[in-house]
């Protein structure tokens, strides 16, 4: 089936899926390709009202990046091309021209609240839980997560975030305005009302509005913060704390 799907239904809506289960839907090289590939379509196919990031099964939405593929990267400038390339590909998905929306469909860590917080939106499941746990591995988030959740978030309740590491479920950070909505386990992605309702209005109204957003963004500002943010976890990837940290998670898995 390969480590990724993108199916667009009759209603414009395009679902990217990352298909890798067995991984808790970690993120891959080619699983960096296949968002590229969904970004490239939603921009040039004009059928393509907004774009949906979500993952297979029913546990987890994405673990964020797959520790036994990026673990063998471990000086500054080895995991700067990973994180770099990833910065990239979240970077163009919070500047896509049309509405974005992750459905949180399980539990969510690391890169893969990062990715989260890419999107315009973020509907997940009640059972779901998230955290941006990159701290209990000593580095930050490396793919510009955490100056988007900046932007999405007031400071003071995207540094708690960030700074504990811990996990949180889907209900409280929908209090604190991070999850748009929150459904029942049982309702599918084509069924949920919010992206139901986007999915009904027309192609040119979502993009003016998704335009407002844009244009009220400094653009040039963001990618110097996310170049910054990388820049500061390559350096912190590249210690010894980190490695013993990721030798540890595996040890005890």
């Amino acid at each position: 089936m390969g480590a990724y799907l993108i199916h667009m239904d009759e209603e414009g809506v395009l679902t990217f899926t990352i298909n890798r289960p067995e991984k808790r839907n970690a993120v891959s090289y080619e699983v960096m390709t296949g968002l590229e590939e969904a970004m490239a379509e939603s921009i040039h196919n004009n059928q393509v009202k907004a774009l949906v990031i979500t993952g297979s099964g029913n546990s987890a939405f994405c673990s964020g990046g797959d520790l036994s593929q990026f673990h063998t990267l471990k000086t500054e400038s080895e995991s700067f091309g990973m994180l770099s390339r990833m910065g990239d590909i979240l970077t163009r998905l919070a500047f896509l021209p049309k509405p974005t929306i992750a459905f949180i469909n399980g539990t969510a860590v690391g890169g893969g609240c990062e990715i989260a917080a890419s999107c315009d939106f973020r509907v997940a499941k009640r059972t779901a839980k998230m955290g941006f746990v990159q701290g209990n591995l000593a580095i930050t988030t490396g793919w510009g997560g955490g100056t988007l959740l900046l932007e999405r978030l007031p400071a003071s309740k995207a540094l708690s975030l960030l700074m504990t590491a811990r996990l949180e479920t889907a209900e409280v950070l929908n209090e604190i305005g991070f999850i748009d909505q929150v459904v029942d386990d049982s309702v599918l992605l084509h069924d949920i009302p919010f992206i139901q309702m986007i999915s009904s209005k027309s192609a040119g109204v979502l993009e003016a509005y998704k335009h407002q957003l844009l244009v009220k963004w400094d653009r040039g500002k963001i990618e110097e913060n996310i170049l910054e943010e990388i820049k500061r976890c390559s350096v912190l990837w590249a210690s010894d704390e980190h490695h013993q940290a990721v030798d540890k998670f595996f040890n005890k898995e």
